[in-house]
């Protein structure tokens, strides 16, 4: 898996799953489980959906 998300998208991702996770568990709403995807693929700096879409926000080292 090649990096598609880079620094700045990855901080929001991070900040915007667990505060949806942390929403979903304070309410007792099995939509929490919702915040898992921004979480996960912030945390691991790859998102199938930005991969099949050609995007990436990740700087490369060709420069």
């Amino acid at each position: 898996m090649k990096c598609n998300v880079g620094g700045t998208e990855r901080i929001i991702r991070i900040a915007l799953g667990s505060t949806i996770l942390l929403i979903g568990l304070y309410y007792r709403n099995w939509w929490g489980i919702v915040g898992l995807a921004p979480l996960i693929t912030g945390v691991i700096r790859y998102c199938p959906l930005s991969a099949v879409l050609g995007i990436s926000t990740c700087k490369t080292n060709s420069g």
